[in-house]
């Protein structure tokens, strides 16, 4: 039986949220360079703003097309996704392009911004807000 919307956003307000410090305990191990607490914020507002402004790709598929073509933007990934081998290749992509990326802590906090679920990577376009 599927979950309705109001459910699981009254379970996701229940649960308790971590601290920065506290999620930094679930990192893997390639989650080089990791942005810091204040550079975790300026991103997780960046993609907030584009994704209201339709300028988000969620999910590796998405994202590794969107370096493949590319297309100028920054990566952001998500250090807590397990198993590491499903996006391990998107950094390498980025530093081939010279494309910025950055790991953030953990994905429940991007994946609470862009209001959908999400893969363990998120492009913006060019357009989009930069920071």
């Amino acid at each position: 039986m599927a979950r309705d919307k109001p459910e699981a956003a009254a379970e996701a307000e229940a649960a308790p949220e971590l601290s920065y410090r506290e999620q930094l305990d679930f990192l893997n191990p390639i989650a080089q360079p990791l942005a810091s607490r204040k550079l975790t914020r300026k991103l997780l507002k960046c993609i907030r703003k584009a994704t209201k402004q339709k300028q988000i790709r969620r999910g590796v598929k998405e994202v590794q097309k969107f370096i493949n073509k590319g297309e100028k933007g920054i990566t952001v990934l998500a250090g807590d996704t397990l198993p590491i081998d499903v996006y391990c290749h998107i950094p390498i992509m980025c530093e081939d392009r010279s494309l910025p990326y950055a790991y953030v802590p953990s994905k429940t906090v991007s994946a609470g911004v862009t209001e959908e679920g999400t893969g363990p990577g998120e492009g913006e376009r060019d357009e989009g807000p930069r920071l």
